[in-house]
């Protein structure tokens, strides 16, 4: 039975995450050692799982819809949130609603601005998700090749050439997935003040600006008032409040913007679960000091996985992150490609990681390696690789 003519093109035109891949093919083993999956090993704080257990015991609506623009006291601690972060205001009620994290998130934006052969700049290597969810969406994302011999940093003058009258909007992650590099206040600047330029919206994906280990914290280009109708901040509790299970997020964007994305968002989800939002006002009230905590934790780990890539130089060379929790190391050991070699080190090693070209065309003949798992799982990982190529120790 030939099945394609019931599959859509957009949908038989991508792959399945790669991330998502290597996590499956790992749990279908025995005793690997996963350094695949950005899924941070902490536990849901004390004081949000205690509030969500007063909720199901007190709150008479807790197993309701709630509306779909969100809840409407996250809302306005959403709002206080945004102001105390970028000094920049947003009306509760036009400017903010609330996701089932970044990723639904994304694609309910992606599907209010895009026509088919819409264009979306995004930075290579970047999010291999982004990629996906442009093309789901019948946009061709376009690749803004990054520089590995500048610590991966953004190269904005490359950037106007590849900007077309299909060109709606350029998509930005910084600390980057998958490199780790902090893009530099001048860079961000360039990048907004280009946007402005040719009017192109800048879709500001924000899961790691809590996980900043050498500086103080990146700069966030939501904080430029100039560029309050051209950018969309995307927030997601996955990382920092260690809830990546419970699905939330939210969106700081214009009120022109708001009201088409909210159209699509509900149409597809309706509203984030309202246990969630219960969650999310709990991780809003203050009682944060489990993000310095995290941080602190995945510092040692960032030492600790930099420490023993170093003594396997005749396998990877690498640029040191400085934020999120992944390293991108540069295969340089005899390979054919960044998919086979993460096979072999899965099938033969026990040890999962994704490869490179899942993250764009400047991603082959790398991998990415998490270190938001923990400090065992990382030494048996690399223990495994030693084994196997030698160390250099």
């Amino acid at each position: 039975m030939d099945t394609s003519k019931y599959i859509a093109a957009a949908t038989r035109a991508v792959e399945l995450s790669a991330i998502k891949d290597m996590a499956m093919r790992s749990a279908a083993l025995d005793d690997v050692a996963s350094l695949a999956w950005g899924l941070p090993s902490f536990r849901t704080p004390e004081s949000i799982r205690m509030a969500v257990t007063d909720a199901l015991r007190d709150d008479p609506d807790l197993g309701k819809y709630a509306l779909p623009n969100g809840l409407p006291e996250l809302r306005r601690r959403v709002a206080e949130q945004h102001h105390a972060a970028t000094g920049i205001a947003a009306d509760p009620d036009s400017n903010v609603f609330i996701t089932a994290g970044n990723m639904q998130g994304m694609t309910s934006l992606l599907r209010a601005v895009l026509d088919p052969g819409d264009e979306v700049i995004l930075t290579d290597p970047g999010f291999a998700s982004h990629i996906q969810q442009i093309r789901l969406c019948s946009g061709v994302p376009v690749s803004w090749q990054l520089d590995e011999q500048k610590q991966w940093q953004l190269n904005v003058d490359l950037l106007p050439e590849l900007i077309s009258e299909r060109t709606k909007a350029i998509i930005l992650v910084t600390p980057s997935n998958p490199t780790g590099a902090i893009f530099s206040q001048p860079d961000l600047k360039t990048l907004g003040s280009i946007a402005r330029k040719h009017k192109l919206l800048i879709l500001l994906d924000d899961p790691y600006s809590n996980f900043a280990y050498d500086e103080t914290p990146p700069y966030n280009l939501a904080s430029d008032a100039a560029l309050a109708d051209h950018l969309v901040y995307l927030f997601t509790f996955s990382k920092c409040h260690a809830m990546s299970g419970w699905r939330l997020g939210y969106m700081i964007l214009p009120d022109w913007l708001r009201a088409e994305v909210l159209k699509v968002h509900d149409a597809n989800m309706i509203c984030a679960p309202r246990i969630s939002q219960l969650a999310g006002l709990a991780a809003l009230s203050g009682q944060d000091e489990h993000i310095a905590e995290f941080r602190r934790v995945l510092a040692g780990r960032r030492e600790l996985i930099c420490q023993r890539l170093d003594r396997l130089p005749q396998l990877f060379d690498y640029v040191k992150p400085q934020g999120a929790y992944y390293v991108f190391p540069r295969i340089v050991a005899v390979h054919q490609n960044s998919f086979d070699f993460s096979i072999h080190l899965l099938e033969q090693l026990r040890v999962a990681v994704t490869p490179g070209a899942a993250f764009g065309p400047a991603g082959e003949h790398h991998v990415r390696l998490a270190f938001c798992a923990d400090e065992v799982t990382i030494n048996r990982a690399f223990d495994r690789l030693e084994s196997f190529y030698g160390s250099e120790a």
